[in-house]
């Protein structure tokens, strides 16, 4: 249920925290240090053990990393949580810059001087991260000092202990696929690129890779360990073993050598020390496991992930279980639409109430695990916020004549869902309705879209925001993040953004999310999930295109639509849609949510 981020915060963080660390610098002769918020599987769920930014400076945003001078510290932040660090960190101790317009490495090439000395803990910090702090450092004569273990960790009073969730085996029924075959699928890969053997860092590729789940994170069933997969015999899996029953340690022994976490890297330098070439992702590794290779005379190659891919392209067995799982979505998302509607009227509805009965209507579905991430769940000018997370401080009564924005998703163990729906309250004003119609038309665009065989989801981006650029208008973040098959929420290497440069295929999983905010006033966003389709010929072309195949099934809300503003073609996407859910998800719902929906998908 509800999780308020204010009481995650220490109280005494930002200038004694800072205090602390400084001291420990000192100690250690250095004279700065980097706290990214990422622990060494760079993942977007950090357990509280690792969350060395938050503990630093209070936030609790899900992307960032702080910079700390002998006499000046900054915090970075990406445009999503301009405002929340604003309400979280001391601005005196670490003033917020932009992560991506006024990244660190600027920062420290403006203040780092030659002899200096700047630290880092070589797990946390990628190989591609690291070689431009290195740029930047030998540029400005100073050095940089990779760690083996965290100053923050040193001067950390009451750090939590490190997360043992139990394991779970995930069935072949749901997998689609035998472990044995997904593992034979990335030896071929090995081979392939030239290596003798693959580090893998990220745990939901180990969890897809051995056909298991974890319970180590919040809201994405994750087992964090490590893996090393040889081109040739029984992988490594390096797992606390307090995570393992005997019957699931008994079946992942078939498949691999279980060893503890503390002997990952010197398994490393074994495969260093044998002369193996070994492939791992620069985006994704740390460099201390690229130094434990190379320093005992191993040779890397750097390649992406080789399961990121097999495990984005979802088989039969995974889509239909995902299908499966937004049914069941839908039926308990319909029913808090019917309850919101009737409730909010009253008045006395805040954004805690609405976030905490959305997720009790999918808790009633009996198969719920977990929510897939912290409901945004955003009245009026907190609606604005892309990522707000709403707190005890932050709830406000939903205010009539706004329009409210709730996104949120489930896990079930046949799939991940993910659905942002904008609402009417009360009045809307007619500009409020043309900015909602101008980001339904970007969903639809992206909904429609029939694209060539190695298109990219950069080149999809545009669609989605083509009608907002006429009106002078645009959103922050990217249009659409891979899902994962109960699995993570966000996952690569599928986007539809402007960074989005891998090729969409068959069977990847991705959001349709174009959005709208106006700074203090409201926001908006419509969400689905959407499935791309294998090529299919369209008559009279020339070449077989591949499209989308849409999965979530809830209602938009009518009274947001301006329909003289949609394309006749729109008009008969948003009717044909609604007529779906009613057919598809009317039957399951009872009488008085069933009512509902028929009137909510009444043709436009």
């Amino acid at each position: 249920m509800f999780q308020d981020f204010d009481d995650l915060t220490d109280p005494s963080c930002g200038a004694p925290h800072a205090a602390l660390l400084r001291a420990e610098l000192k100690r250690l002769e250095l004279d700065g240090f980097l706290v990214p918020r990422a622990d060494a599987h760079q993942g977007e769920y950090v357990p509280p053990h690792d969350c060395r930014l938050q503990w630093l400076t209070g936030f609790t945003g899900s992307a960032g990393v702080a910079a700390v001078l002998g006499e000046e510290a900054a915090i970075f932040v990406d445009g999503r949580y301009t405002i929340q660090v604003g309400e979280q960190v001391d601005m005196a101790v670490f003033p917020a810059q932009h992560l991506i317009t006024e990244p660190v490495t600027d920062w420290l090439a403006a203040r780092l001087k030659s002899g200096q000395k700047l630290g880092i803990d070589a797990m946390l910090h990628t190989v591609r991260e690291v070689r431009r702090l290195r740029d930047i450092c030998e540029e400005a004569g100073a050095e940089l000092v990779t760690l083996d273990t965290n100053p923050v960790d040193t001067v950390w009073e009451d750090r939590p202990e490190p997360p043992i969730g139990q394991v779970s085996l995930y069935p072949t029924e749901l997998a689609g696929r035998v472990a044995s075959d997904k593992i034979a699928e990335i030896q071929t890969a090995i081979r392939e690129k030239k290596a003798d053997a693959c580090v893998l860092t990220q745990p939901d590729s180990i969890a897809w890779l051995f056909n298991v789940r974890g319970s180590d994170v919040t809201h994405t069933p994750l087992p964090l360990s490590f893996a090393t997969v040889p081109a040739e015999g029984k992988p490594s899996l390096y797992i606390d073993g307090r995570k393992l029953s005997n019957s699931v340690r008994d079946e992942l022994s078939e498949l691999t050598e279980i060893s503890e976490p503390g002997s990952f890297k010197s398994g490393l330098a074994a495969l260093g020390g044998a002369g193996k070439t070994v492939l791992i992702d620069p985006a994704l590794a740390g460099i201390g496991i690229a130094e434990a290779i190379t320093d005992a005379g191993g040779d890397l190659i750097e390649a992406s992930d080789p399961v990121l891919l097999p495990k984005a392209t979802k088989n039969d067995v995974e889509l239909n279980g995902v299908r499966a799982a937004h049914i069941r979505d839908a039926t308990a998302y319909i029913a808090f639409l019917a309850w919101f509607d009737e409730e909010v009227a009253k008045g006395d509805l805040d954004e805690i109430g609405a976030a905490e009965k959305l997720e009790g209507f999918r808790r009633a579905t009996g198969e719920l695990k977990d929510i897939s991430f912290d409901t945004i769940s955003g009245a009026g000018p907190n609606g604005a916020i892309c990522h707000y997370r709403v707190s005890r401080t932050s709830n406000l009564k939903i205010p009539k004549d706004k329009p409210f924005l709730i996104d949120s998703g489930a896990q079930y163990i046949d799939g991940t869902t993910d659905i942002t729906r904008t609402l009417a309250v009360g009045s809307v004003s007619e500009e409020m309705m043309r900015h909602y119609t101008l980001v339904l038309k970007g969903h639809i665009a992206i909904s429609t879209a029939r694209f060539p065989e190695g298109t990219t989801g950069a080149q999809l981006d545009t669609l989605a925001r083509i009608d907002l650029w006429k009106a002078g208008l645009d959103f922050d973040h990217g249009t659409g993040h891979g899902v994962g098959s109960y699995l993570g929420v966000h996952e690569g290497p599928q986007r539809i953004a402007k960074t989005g440069h891998v090729a969409l295929k068959p069977g990847m999983i991705l959001s349709n999310e174009p959005g709208y905010y106006p700074a203090g006033e409201y926001g908006i966003r419509l969400e689905n999930l959407e499935i791309v389709t294998e090529p299919k010929d369209i008559t009279g072309g020339e070449r077989p295109m591949l499209g989308f195949e849409t999965i979530t099934l809830v209602p938009f809300d009518r009274r947001l639509i301006l329909s003289a503003m949609l394309t006749a073609d729109e008009r008969s996407w948003v009717n044909r849609y609604h007529l779906k859910v009613r057919s598809e998800i009317g039957p399951l719902l009872g009488a008085k949510d069933r009512i509902w929906l028929e009137q909510a998908t009444e043709e436009i």
